[in-house]
């Protein structure tokens, strides 16, 4: 027994000191984001890993002043929130449609949007762009968001679908029996038993929307502001580099990403977990 608990313990100290390592490795590039957006250029690339001297805010002012992010803040928030709306009130219903339905053409429809996990985005890259230059959604903020509510049917269906499996459907009968709709059921009764499923939805898209540089750089209209991350890496040329205001961007993108994801981690997690254990 002695023995046990001492290879126990020697386990755990080996379990704690990996995870103290993992933990370093990623928030050290954002401590050292968070110091170098509050040093100058020329101490950057003098001491990058050194603590600012002094609490150095001209990279900010400098920011906005050099370029239309104030703009693109807007875009972005515009895109994240729209696309989140959509994929919200979409893709919980064409998952339960087709959990409940369980027909052979709702597994087919299943079987196609799984298959659309299958294919990388740059081999439909130029397809798609072509697509969208047909129906008008290049060029402006339409496009982006089509693309992203499409783009997360697949995974959401399959998350969502695991989720359904764990919910009884005699709440759902007895939601219709005293005189409920199908549409009244799945939005009163079975949507809000699907909240740990939705936050771990808003946590993944919104964290991948917000984030998103290739899709805004492409169909957004050159010339013009774009979104938060095509702005900030506007700064960073190919014989020089601003990086005291790529570094402030950061910061201030950073900002509101931590926010939602401290928001909504305990329903992300509990999502995560339960659609795993019931699919």
């Amino acid at each position: 027994m002695e023995r046990a608990r001492k290879k126990l313990k020697a386990g755990d100290i080996l379990l704690f000191a990996a995870a103290v390592v993992l933990a370093f490795i990623f928030i050290y590039p954002v401590i050292f984001a968070l110091m170098s957006a509050f040093k100058s250029n020329g101490d950057i690339l003098k001491s990058p890993i050194s603590f600012p001297a002094s609490f150095y805010i001209q990279n900010f002012k400098d920011l906005f002043s050099q370029s239309d992010f104030a703009t693109a803040i807007v875009h972005s928030v515009t895109l994240t929130v729209v696309s989140e709306v959509l994929i919200v009130c979409i893709v919980p219903m064409a998952a339960y449609g087709i959990e409940r339905r369980g027909s052979k053409m709702t597994s087919f429809i299943y079987s196609y949007f799984l298959a659309g996990l299958m294919i990388p985005f740059h081999l439909y890259m130029f397809p798609l762009f072509k697509q969208m230059k047909i129906f008008g959604l290049f060029g402006n903020m339409a496009g982006p968001i089509v693309c992203y509510i499409s783009g997360s049917i697949a995974f959401g269906t399959l998350l969502y679908g695991s989720f359904l499996k764990g919910i009884p459907l005699e709440i759902e009968e007895a939601a219709q029996i005293d005189g409920c709709t199908p549409f009244q059921t799945f939005w009163k009764v079975t949507f809000p038993l699907l909240g740990p499923c939705t936050g771990s939805m808003v946590i993944l898209n919104g964290l991948g929307i917000w984030n998103d540089y290739l899709m805004p750089y492409l169909v957004l209209p050159s010339g013009k502001a774009k979104t938060i991350t095509v702005e900030i890496a506007g700064f960073v040329g190919q014989y020089s580099a601003r990086w005291d205001i790529v570094f402030a961007g950061t910061i201030i993108s950073i900002v509101p990403a931590v926010i939602i994801f401290c928001m909504f981690q305990k329903y992300f997690v509990k999502g995560i977990t339960a659609g795993a254990a019931k699919g």
